[in-house]
């Protein structure tokens, strides 16, 4: 079976493409021109180059396809122009996913985001029965993705046989750019993390999310939406572990809110006049204070979903990053 992947030189699309092959499937990537292609270099796929903005090189590039994974995004918390974030993440999405269903594709899964799932009745553990609340995104990044994840519903009513899956925290390996997170466990290598902001997130696997993917693909029911996590921690378990993996003493000194956010307000500001991303954007800081706990049972029970210990996650995560230079000796 041959399966086209967008965004396969980033964190999740990359260990999409890993699994697909080790699952015997025939790959094809669209890839922009003057992407960093290191974690696809060498591999045995179909590089297409082309862009979600070109819709001919979208046809182009599911020729021959029967599925399609929709990974690619605009992943960050900050922009000078935010219309990249809508472009890429909305237009984009519904750019592909036209060509998708004009194309007659058997079946896509579409990578939206934790970000979309609303609180539950019982308050604190969110699972996917419930949709966010647009006024309460942090930032165009939860925004653009809460609309392409509309798109996405309403092209599965117009017949496209589409699955939605929402990935949690991944961490792992070929977290290249990186993402918040890994950059997190980058500061933290290099003991540029002083302090901490308490919070709760869900952890995952990016391996897991991989193999998500592929069993979302295989036993996903069209239209519905499955949560890929694994365990609910406090950021201040999330250092111990570090901790434990490293043998580098976690930061004790936890800081109020309003105190990193009014950081955060000057790091961007200052920002905004170089035209450098922040080191610490608002709406990274607005979403790392929320208690963002998530019930992944969908998944495991439908699905099949593995859930590695978060441990083994961020170990190999710590290995990689040291491994790829990302690290002070």
């Amino acid at each position: 079976m041959k399966t086209l992947v967008t965004g396969a030189t980033g964190f999740i699309g990359s260990n999409l493409v890993f699994e697909l092959l080790k699952q015997g499937y025939e790959v094809k990537a669209l890839v922009r021109k003057g992407s960093d292609r290191r974690n696809i270099q060498g591999l045995n796929i179909e590089i297409i180059s082309g862009d979600l903005k070109d819709k001919a090189s979208l046809i182009r590039a599911l020729d021959g396809c029967d599925t399609l994974f929709h990974a690619a995004a605009a992943y960050t918390f900050w922009a000078r122009d935010p219309g990249f974030i809508y472009e890429t993440n909305v237009q984009g999405t519904g750019n592909i996913l036209t060509a998708a269903l004009a194309k007659g594709i058997k079946k896509v899964v579409y990578t939206s985001s934790e970000s979309t799932i609303g609180i539950n009745k019982n308050g604190n553990i969110l699972t996917e029965e419930v949709e966010a609340s647009p006024r309460n995104f942090t930032g165009h990044y939860h925004r653009s993705k809460y609309l392409a994840e509309r798109l996405a519903l309403d092209m599965a009513n117009k017949g496209l046989p589409i699955v939605i899956v929402n990935p949690t925290v991944p961490v792992g390996p070929r977290d290249i750019k990186p993402t918040p997170t890994g950059q997190f466990i980058v500061d933290f290598l290099n003991r540029r993390l002083p302090a901490y902001v308490e919070c709760g997130l869900n952890v995952v696997d990016v391996g897991d999310v991989a193999k998500g993917h592929i069993l979302a693909l295989e036993r996903g029911r069209i239209g519905q939406k499955y949560i890929l996590g694994n365990r609910n921690l406090t950021f201040r378990e999330i250092l111990a572990i570090l901790e434990s993996i490293t043998g580098i003493k976690a930061p004790g000194l936890k800081i109020p809110t309003w105190l990193a956010l009014a950081a955060a307000h000057i790091n961007e500001a200052v920002s905004d006049i170089l035209g450098k991303h922040p080191r610490v954007p608002v709406a990274g800081v607005k979403t790392a204070c929320r208690l963002r706990y998530f019930d992944g049972s969908k998944a495991v029970a439908e699905l099949g979903l593995p859930q590695t210990a978060v441990e083994e996650a961020f170990s190999k995560a710590v290995s990689w990053f040291k491994e790829n230079g990302y690290v002070r000796n």
